[in-house]
């Protein structure tokens, strides 16, 4: 059975609760009025999933998380390098100066 600490002990003694439960892998009660309401205790470690990059991007896309591009393999995007409609910011103040 965990000790039981009133709310205001456990506050007045949270870093040294908490050293406990980080140490020796103890649990506390924590009440309010008599009343448990919260328990302090360590938490489960869970090792992540070892996935390769091709694994976990299949995963994400199943899940709908990611999708995959829409062009082909080895096909540069065409982004419209230098043939914007404005000047840039650079050009604009020049012109303004002027």
């Amino acid at each position: 059975m965990p000790e039981e600490y009133s709310i205001y002990d456990a506050k007045a003694k949270l870093s040294a609760l908490v050293r406990q439960v980080r140490e020796s892998g103890q649990s506390f009660v924590i009440t309010v009025h008599g009343e448990p309401v919260a328990e302090l205790r360590p938490i489960e470690k869970v090792e992540p999933p070892q996935q390769t990059f091709a694994e976990r991007v299949a995963e994400l896309t199943r899940r709908g998380v990611i999708q995959p591009s829409k062009r082909a393999p080895g096909e540069r995007p065409n982004f419209p390098i230098g043939k914007t409609a404005r000047p840039g910011g650079l050009q604009r103040f020049l012109d303004e100066r002027d």
